[in-house]
Formats: C-alpha cells, structure tokens, sequence
C-alpha cells in the first residue's frame, strides 16, 4: 500500500511539474487609473523616486526599510535601491526612460526574497480633462515561478499593491 501512495504522489507531483512547464515563458500585471491631475503633475511624481514614499504601497508594508537613492537626482538613470521586511525584500529600481508628461520606464532588479528581473511602464495619456495613468510591470517567468504561479495569483498579488500605489498616487495629485 505505501507504495502505492508513493507512486501516485510522484505522478501528481510529476503531472504539476510538466503542466507548470507548458505555461507561458512571460507575465504581464497592468492597473490604471483616471486623475484629476495634468499629466504634469501625475509625471513630477512617477519620474522622481524621492516622491514615491508618499503613494507607493510598498513604501507602507515596511515604513522601517533601508532606502537608498544614486545616480541622477530623477528621470534616466535615477537609482532606488531598497532593503526591508519579507513584505518587501531587497531590491532597486533604475529609470531607464524618461518621457516628459507621456511615460516613465523603470529596470526592477530584486533580489530576495525572489530573484528576478522586471521591466515596468508607467505610461500616461490626457483624458477629457484629467489624465489615465496606465502601469505595468512585465518580464520572463523561470521554471520555478511557473511552478509557484499554478498556486499563488501573481495578478491578484501584485495587482492589488499597483492599485494600492495608485490610489495613494491619487490622494497626492488631487489635493
């Protein structure tokens, strides 16, 4: 009988492993949101790391983290390295491109508690009289997070801090 139960958990585990595998090789996570804000206002905001303490989730999940700041003051070439809690890991973000008032590109570096390397848009449209500030974070998925994506939702996780981070985003450009 044991092995019998061996048998079958190792043709789960190996049906698990071979499904994970035929998965997508890249993800996508992307939020929007509408601001009563010139896109002047939403890019002062999105293009300079110094500000991002005031809107992004992150920042809240762990108000004691290690922050550090190099490279230029914002825009290309602005470095925010980052090292907190298990809420937030260690990491850094480099803006790679600066579009004034229509988009911001940002290289996501982490390195725990997962490693990984992301890219993320924040790309900015006017709307009526207001302004759609669409953000997505995209990259290559490993064998292993393919594997961890079958039991953890990485849109609904991540997803729920990009909405966070904008409605935190909104609360400082409308005021």
């Amino acid at each position: 009988m044991l092995i019998k139960s061996l048998i079958v958990i190792a043709l789960v585990i190996a049906a698990i492993l071979i499904y994970a595998a035929t998965r997508p090789d890249t993800f996508r996570v992307e939020r929007s949101a509408t601001f009563k804000a010139t896109p002047a206002q939403v890019f002062a905001q999105i293009n300079d790391f110094h500000n991002w303490p005031a809107w992004s989730a992150w920042e809240r999940k762990d108000p004691g983290m290690k922050k550090t700041h190099s490279g230029a003051a914002s825009g290309v070439g602005a470095v925010y390295a980052w090292e907190g809690n298990q809420n937030v890991g260690k990491g850094s973000m480099t803006l790679t491109e600066s579009i004034p008032n229509q988009k911001v590109q940002i290289k996501l570096d982490f390195i725990s508690p997962f490693e990984g390397h992301n890219m993320a848009d924040l790309v900015l449209q006017p709307q009526g009289d207001g302004t759609q500030l669409v953000w997505s974070m995209y990259g290559t998925m490993a064998f292993v997070p393919k594997v961890m994506g079958l039991f953890f939702d990485m849109d609904k996780m991540i997803g729920k801090d990009f909405e966070d981070s904008l409605n935190n985003l909104r609360a400082v450009v409308e005021k």
